[in-house]
């Protein structure tokens, strides 16, 4: 009884079993750390060297995994060999250790599985061995081409079928007898071009995959670094911002004082200040720049320094901050600007002379429990106008008079209905709390504040100041 050859269709089942087990080796290798330091272009000698071997291994075994035909269509021939002619998926090794190596690395597998098939023998022995060379070389080309970006998948899938295709070419070209070697080409060439194509498909998916994953990998690792640096430049940020507040408040005789600030975000456009004026005089300053973040923490600097450049001295209130804004709207090119409460209080007459450019009055409650009213004067914010005009009030002050100054983000503060804290709750906390110690008083309303927001998020930054008359 005569052995029968396995049909097309056999060969190439048989084809992508072998097939199969290369793209197993192949997902290990993608996983070694000599192939991923190919990938990152990080590879040394010994990573190159081991690229070599494998794939060049791949392709010997891409040689014995193929299928023998050496009976039934064409039993005639005498001269296949000790293998028989055998219909093989050796040249995928070396093409995909070209794509990912280069020239010299897709050569050398390439080298690899030639010379090993050369000395198996046959007719097609010296054709195949070339192709298997080439194709390692043409994958290597096209990784210049691409200048070490590795292909798309279907671009892989098309190189193998030309290679395969110039496979076939050379061994019509070259073995001989020409009808032996036609015969061979006939029976082999749909299941060996089909196996290589969808193999070299396979292997470009692994491959394109763990790209895809060390992108993201690396991508995510960027993501987390520049994410340190920015935290590390808000802190940094927020410490040097935090140096232009005052440490604590300065004793002033006959009078108690304290103050609050807290930016929505790592830094804020609030501040506030206390300037010795004279030996019987201090400037108290509550600003709100607009905006928040870094430009009004920016910004911030650039009017505190302007205000307490121009408030030391003997300068009125309206004339320091009348020469402040000058400064600060030569520099205000971003169309920001800062609404300024600016007092020079005397500790002797106890007297207070105020400005109010632009920024919310400050609360007046006077005595405990009495009536509360807000220190409006006419003004306009710093920085939107070089020459401005502010009304300049003078406020005696009594024993137990608690001024409140305050920034828009205590009153605009907003609970989850969307409704805002309000003046009216404001004013009511200083009535029922205007005996207690400055320190106190601020506490009372940080803590009504935050049970009212009920947790929402901070919009805007908060700042109070309150001072009280012994």
């Amino acid at each position: 009884m005569g052995i029968s050859i396995p049909t097309s269709p056999a060969i190439l089942v048989d084809l992508m079993k072998t097939g199969s087990v290369v793209i197993v080796f192949a997902y290990l290798v993608s996983r070694a750390r000599f192939f991923t330091n190919l990938l990152d272009r990080t590879s040394d000698y010994k990573s190159r060297m081991l690229t070599i071997l494998f794939f060049g291994a791949l392709s010997i075994y891409g040689t014995y995994g193929g299928i023998v035909l050496s009976t039934g269509a064409i039993a005639h021939i005498r001269h296949l060999g000790p293998a028989g002619a055998i219909a093989n998926i050796r040249d995928l090794g070396p093409i995909v250790a070209g794509l990912v190596g280069g020239p010299v690395i897709g050569l050398g597998a390439g080298l690899i599985g030639g010379m090993h098939r050369f000395f198996v023998g046959g007719f097609l022995a010296v054709p195949c061995g070339i192709a298997t060379v080439l194709a390692g070389l043409t994958g290597g080309l096209v990784y210049s081409l691409k200048k070490g970006n590795f292909p798309r998948i279907w671009e892989v899938m098309l190189l193998a079928f030309g290679i395969e295709l110039m496979h076939i070419g050379l061994a019509l070209l070259i073995a001989k007898p020409f009808n032996d070697a036609l015969a061979v080409v006939k029976e082999v060439t749909v299941p060996m071009v089909v196996a290589n194509v969808i193999g070299a498909g396979i292997f470009a998916s692994i491959i394109s995959n763990l790209i895809d994953e060390r992108k993201t990998s690396a991508d995510k690792e960027k993501y987390r670094r520049e994410l340190e640096r920015k935290r590390f430049e808000l802190e940094t940020a927020r410490s040097i911002q935090q140096t232009l507040l005052p440490e604590s408040t300065p004793p002033l005789e006959g009078f108690d004082m304290a103050a609050f600030s807290l930016p929505a975000l790592e830094v804020g456009g609030d501040f506030y200040d206390f300037i010795p004026i004279s030996q019987d005089k201090w400037g108290l300053v509550i600003a709100d720049v607009s905006g928040k973040g870094f430009p009004a923490a920016l910004f911030m600097a650039l009017s505190r320094t302007c205000v307490r450049a121009n408030a030391m001295g003997n300068a009125t209130a309206s004339e320091a901050i009348c020469m402040a804004n000058n400064l600060i709207a030569k520099d205000a090119k971003s169309g920001m600007f800062v609404t300024l409460f600016y007092a020079v209080l005397d500790l002797r007459s106890k007297q207070l002379r105020y400005v109010n450019a632009g920024h919310n009055p400050p609360l007046l409650c006077k005595g405990y429990g009495g009536d509360v009213a807000a220190l409006g004067a006419k003004g306009i914010a710093l920085g939107v106008m070089d020459e401005i005009n502010l009304q300049e009030i003078e406020l005696n002050l009594s024993k137990n008079d608690v001024v409140l100054f305050y920034t828009d983000g205590v009153t605009e503060a907003i609970n989850g209905r969307d409704e805002e804290f309000g003046l009216e709750r404001l004013i009511t906390l200083l009535e029922q709390n205007s005996s207690l110690r400055p320190q106190e008083l601020i506490g009372k309303i940080k803590s009504a504040v935050t049970d009212f927001t009920q947790g929402q998020v901070q919009f805007d930054d908060l700042t109070l100041v309150v001072l009280k008359s012994l």
